[in-house]
């Protein structure tokens, strides 16, 4: 019995990295792909978001003197990239999968079509969704939040590296720092606790859709959240 029956599950670039930080690791993404097929076994319908901080950083590139779209429409290849290495994991495990794509690259992914991702879902395929939201000055928790509502998720996992939910201050430099164990989205604005952009976050809000922050370095954990165990932290989408 699973709590969610469709997901979209947000991996960082930094995640697919592993302790490198940058760039795509092969055995990283293989993990990672093994906890997807658990969870797709399950019959639940998966779409994922990919971001691209492994490879480049948008904002990185404009404070760098680079103009500020151009350094976004890099950051968005790069999502496109991390989708294809997922991908080619997934298919290893026989997992069928599709990436779709914001921005048109027909030779090696599909625009997207709202319908057709749905369809896609319904019919048991993964489908990772690159390339954000294909407008730059918009993160890639903003896609997950858009994505989510358009295809009308039930959550939105946000799969983090090495942090377990969402805390008052960063617990690697703050040893009073309080985790939080249930949130709504007013208070991760209110709070300025910087779980996603302020645009995802009213988005989410404004559809009344959950997330649930959570270690993605853990095994099983993608599995748990969805059977319904209460692990990292869940932010209600409205009061």
């Amino acid at each position: 019995m699973v709590k969610y029956n469709r997901i979209v599950l947000k991996v960082s670039g930094e995640a697919l990295a592993g302790e490198a930080g940058f760039g795509i690791n092969p055995p990283v993404i293989a993990s990672v792909a093994k906890e997807i097929k658990a969870v797709h076994d399950l019959g639940v319908q998966i779409a994922i978001v990919v971001g691209g901080g492994n490879i480049w950083r948008g904002q990185i590139g404009a404070e760098m003197g680079m103009e500020r779209a151009q350094a976004d429409y890099m950051g968005m290849l790069a999502t496109v990239m991390n989708a294809l290495a997922l991908q080619d994991s997934l298919e290893s495990l026989d997992v069928p999968t599709r990436v779709q794509t914001s921005i048109e690259m027909r030779q090696i992914a599909e625009p997207y079509i709202r319908r057709k991702a749905v369809r896609d879902l319904e019919k048991g395929r993964v489908v990772i969704f690159a390339a954000g939201t294909g407008n730059p000055y918009f993160s890639t928790d903003t896609t997950a939040a858009l994505r989510a509502a358009e295809i009308n998720a039930d959550v939105i996992l946000m799969a983090k590296n090495n942090v377990d939910g969402v805390y008052s201050a960063d617990p690697n430099k703050d040893a009073d720092a309080k985790k939080f164990d249930s949130l709504t989205h007013l208070d991760i604005i209110n709070k300025d606790l910087k779980v996603m952009d302020t645009t995802a976050s009213s988005l989410s809000m404004d559809n009344d859709i959950p997330l649930v922050v959570f270690n993605l370095n853990e095994p099983n954990n993608i599995k748990r959240v969805v059977e319904g165990e209460n692990i990292g932290t869940t932010i209600r989408g409205r009061e």
